[in-house]
């Protein structure tokens, strides 16, 4: 294992290894507009939501990295402090990287990209139609450290196309098909066999690894994410449990190595209690 210190490292080698290795990075697609009624659409993935109390969004147009310059989004939000948030989609990502380009500060990236503007009902920039998910803004504050330029924004409204709910009117992450950021040219597509689901422990409390039996937690059938699963249950079934499913399923396994190869395809089915019936009868 190579060890960086950021300290002794040129920037533009600290940029590569941090953007190769934090990631997916969400992309804020930022559309704003200065004094003078000229817009600007411009992707950045130094960004996240932070709270829902208030709805609060953060991104960071750095300095331009060649000439030390302030970008135009910032110049923007300096002169009017109010901005829209278009997520990404991959049907969007090709035009989206096109408003990267340097263009001059007057150029209209609406124009240059082929996007469909929309007015706003809140704030003066405009929203990019195609996106399925417009957040409104106002920016509360910019934050200068170095470089680096925290934009907060609060959510003052947010815009979401039916093409991506579900029948409860909420947020189908099969149907958005978001993208993020990686480092370098990459990016990373939300969809399909890329999704996949954990059951979050919010309410119930796991044994946790440490109460695997050791001979369970030392066989080389599990890997950490098996381990993961197996410590997230709530307590180990009885032995009476065991023997139920044994015959239920007409199961013959008489050694930990059988137990374990049975437990393991359990697992891969998210099926972790019937993999403990298995281990432990």
């Amino acid at each position: 294992m190579i060890t960086i210190n950021p300290k002794e490292t040129e920037i533009t080698v600290l940029h590569q290894y941090l953007l190769g290795a934090v990631g997916p990075r969400p992309i804020c697609f930022v559309s704003t507009i200065d004094k003078n009624g000229n817009h600007n659409l411009a992707p950045f993935s130094f960004f996240n939501v932070f709270s829902v109390n208030p709805p609060l969004a953060i991104f960071s147009p750095n300095l331009n990295g060649r000439t030390g310059a302030k970008k135009d989004t910032l110049l923007n939000i300096l002169e009017v402090p109010e901005c829209v948030i278009n997520l990404v989609t991959y049907n969007m990502v090709e035009q989206m990287s096109l408003t990267s380009s340097p263009f001059p500060r007057e150029v209209d990236e609406f124009t240059k990209s082929g996007f469909t503007s929309l007015k706003s009902e809140l704030v003066s920039p405009l929203r990019v139609a195609e996106s399925p998910v417009q957040l409104e803004c106002k920016v509360m504050e910019v934050k200068t450290i170095g470089a680096c330029n925290l934009v907060f924004c609060e959510i003052l409204k947010m815009h979401v196309s039916e093409s991506v709910l579900n029948k409860d009117n909420k947020i189908d992450q099969t149907k958005i098909d978001l993208v993020a950021r990686m480092g370098g040219n990459f990016y990373a597509r939300a969809h399909g066999d890329a999704l996949f689901e954990i059951e979050k422990p919010i309410s119930s409390i796991g044994i946790g690894v440490d109460m695997i039996p050791a001979d369970i937690k030392n066989n080389a059938a599990f890997t950490g994410n098996d381990l993961g699963k197996l410590g997230g249950i709530e307590k180990l079934p009885t032995l009476e449990d065991c023997k139920t499913y044994y015959q239920q399923n007409a199961l013959k396994l008489n050694t930990l190595s059988e137990k374990c190869l049975y437990a393991k395809k359990l697992l891969n089915q998210n099926l972790t209690a019937e993999a403990w019936n298995v281990l432990m009868g």
